[in-house]
């Protein structure tokens, strides 16, 4: 079926059922739904190009990715980009990937716009006062940030978990427990949700007169190898940690076994938490002692921030710029009472 064709089914002319595909805000609610109804239900898809031509636009979402020889695969963020995925193609979009070095993303972005092969940009792995916010606001180009930036407190348009509230509760719950020895394997330094949990919860220790002790916390890569390190490098401390929080249940894998090799058991002579991004083959309910965690799914986020990103190039975005999640605590059967 072509343009005229589902024009003369609807009883529409072609312009009006172009403007409803291609998402015009002139084109009424009702109008834009029947037409995506029928479109779905004839098969009709429109010429790609011909689209191009009549929007001006690429049908395309841009992201910068950094890329080095010392960057650790992550599968956080491959989670995120299914989501991301899942609304790009249900939307008729898809992406254009740019791989960078480390500072290299602001050049980057420059050409992504310039060139005209985007009509969005989507910014990931913020920094604290991530320059590329400041950049962002200069282009004329619609965007969206996955985070913060914390040192920035402008105006722009975002979608983060809180981070700092997540860790804050999970402390205190530790705290609640009798812990008092609580340490902290978080993602990589610099990174803005690694800042954030790192605050909540020294501000949940500082409540009670305690504080994080530098020597009770690691700074490294999500994975599965470096929460192993870690929480072996916490155990043979004079004074080693009774709970300890992770910043992901990557890294709670690991530390786990670093646990189970110490002949501890977990729940009883050490508590964890950890922060569950909801991937599909890593369920903290599964773990053979199901673990406490502070959970916000990263599928639903990327869907989110698919569908956001889209609706501000089209020109359709009604809800708030600026949205922040509340991570739910589950508690299960890693946390327990400190040992006496």
């Amino acid at each position: 079926m072509n343009l005229r064709q589902l024009a003369e089914l609807l009883g529409l002319s072609q312009t009006t059922v172009s403007r409803a595909l291609n998402g015009y805000p002139e084109v009424n609610r009702a109008t834009r739904e029947r037409v995506l109804k029928a479109a779905e239900e004839t098969g009709y898809r429109p010429n790609a190009a011909a689209q191009r031509l009549a929007t001006g636009r690429a049908g395309s979402i841009g992201l910068v990715m950094p890329a080095a020889p010392d960057y650790y695969a992550d599968i956080h963020f491959a989670e995120f980009l299914s989501g991301l995925g899942e609304e790009a193609a249900r939307r008729d979009f898809h992406f254009v990937l740019m791989p960078k070095k480390p500072g290299e993303e602001e050049d980057a972005l420059r050409w992504l716009v310039a060139s005209g092969s985007v009509d969005g940009i989507y910014l990931a792995y913020m920094q604290a006062n991530d320059p590329r916010i400041t950049l962002m606001q200069s282009l004329r180009i619609p965007y969206l940030v996955h985070g913060r930036s914390i040192g920035i407190e402008g105006d722009y348009p975002y979608l983060d978990v809180d981070n700092e509230a997540a860790f804050r509760d999970a402390t205190n719950l530790l705290l609640e427990l009798g812990h008092r020895r609580i340490g902290l394997l978080n993602g990589p330094g610099g990174v803005d949700f690694t800042i954030r949990r790192k605050a909540g919860v020294e501000a949940a220790l500082a409540a009670k007169g305690l504080a994080l002790e530098a020597d009770q916390m690691r700074h490294t890569a999500m994975t599965d190898e470096f929460g192993f390190r870690g929480m072996k490098e916490l155990l043979e401390q004079p004074s080693p940690p009774t709970a300890v929080l992770c910043a992901s249940t990557v890294l709670a894998l690991g530390a786990i076994r670093a646990v189970n090799q110490a002949g501890l058991r977990l729940g009883r002579d050490i508590s964890l938490i950890a922060h569950d991004d909801v991937l599909p083959l890593l369920k903290p309910e599964d773990f053979s002692v199901p673990l406490t965690t502070t959970r916000s799914s990263l599928r639903a986020a990327g869907m989110r921030i698919g569908q956001r990103l889209i609706d501000r190039i089209k020109g359709l975005e009604t809800g708030p710029e600026q949205e922040l999640w509340k991570a739910e605590l589950i508690v299960r059967s890693s946390t327990g009472a400190a040992p006496r």
